[in-house]
């Protein structure tokens, strides 16, 4: 669907090809797609030094995972916090525009979507066509959940990935705030003063990111979450359900998801035909 609410449909020929980037404050992400939607090769790299060279390497190990060429592509989307920095990006779109359109592809029908990145989560509004409606955000303050995480990490000595497994051996959550990420942080260390255990404090920091979701509103049923803190730390999710009161379903391989409607922007006649909102060709 187009600015004047004209649908215009995507090429249904598999030989046609696009790649799309989201490039996010923790990680880059980059799919392949053929011109059906379907994703022929994706990956992800921890973002680290200048975006540029992250950027490139994960479009190259997606463009290997698909054995494709960069001369094979009609496009390339950008989107997330650092898309000026796609080289050769062809269309560029906003992070809830390119969430909302993947998220549609992938489920087929309206929803709330929630998209808890790295940075600042959102509750994105997803109508008809993958059309991103109204779109809310954390308070500025109550940001960076990425390096929320990380944080919490480092100080229970553990590697990031390893959070969900002492989350889920947690009988209670410790308890930490959620007003803004730097009393949080402080929040961490006090409980381990005090003498929570691990796993306490692991759960209480994914509730902590729930709460501040949940403080959004806007939360209309079906609800679905995306997004790389989904991927990697699916206790979030679940204490987004238990403090929302709704159920809250993860679009598959939800740290894609952006990068997948990135992927369909490019694939779109001049980019323009499935983000009705935020596209820029």
């Amino acid at each position: 669907m187009n600015a004047t609410g004209r649908i215009v449909r995507m090429p249904d020929d598999p030989g046609v090809n696009a790649a799309g980037v989201d490039a996010g404050t923790e990680c880059v992400k980059a799919v392949v797609v053929n011109g059906a939607g379907r994703v022929l090769g994706r990956a992800v790299v921890p973002t680290r030094g200048y975006f540029q060279a992250c950027v490139y390497e994960a479009l190259a190990a997606a463009l290997d995972d698909a054995q494709r060429t960069e001369s094979d592509l009609v496009g390339i989307g950008a989107t997330g916090f650092a898309m000026d920095c796609v080289g050769g990006a062809t269309v560029t779109a906003t992070e809830a525009a390119c969430h909302a359109l993947g998220a549609f592809h992938l489920i087929g029908e309206r929803m709330t979507l929630v998209n808890i990145g790295g940075r600042d989560p959102h509750v994105i509004q997803v109508e008809a066509h993958g059309r991103r409606g109204e779109a809310r955000n954390v308070r500025p303050c109550a940001s960076g959940v990425g390096s929320f995480l990380m944080f919490t990490a480092r100080h229970l000595d553990v590697v990031p990935t390893r959070l969900q497994e002492l989350a889920s051996a947690a009988e209670r959550p410790a308890e930490v705030s959620s007003y803004c990420s730097v009393f949080s942080a402080t929040g961490i260390l006090e409980r381990l003063r005090e003498g929570a255990t691990r796993e306490e404090i692991a759960l209480g920091s994914m509730h902590s990111i729930a709460e501040r979701i949940v403080e959004i509103g806007g939360f209309e049923d079906p609800v679905y979450v995306c997004g790389g803190v989904v991927e990697y730390f699916p206790g979030v999710a679940r204490a987004l359900e238990a403090l929302s009161g709704k159920t809250v379903r993860a679009i598959p391989d939800p740290i894609f998801t952006g990068a997948l409607g990135a992927a369909l922007n490019a694939l779109a006649p001049r980019g323009r035909a499935v983000s009705a909102s935020g596209a820029t060709p």
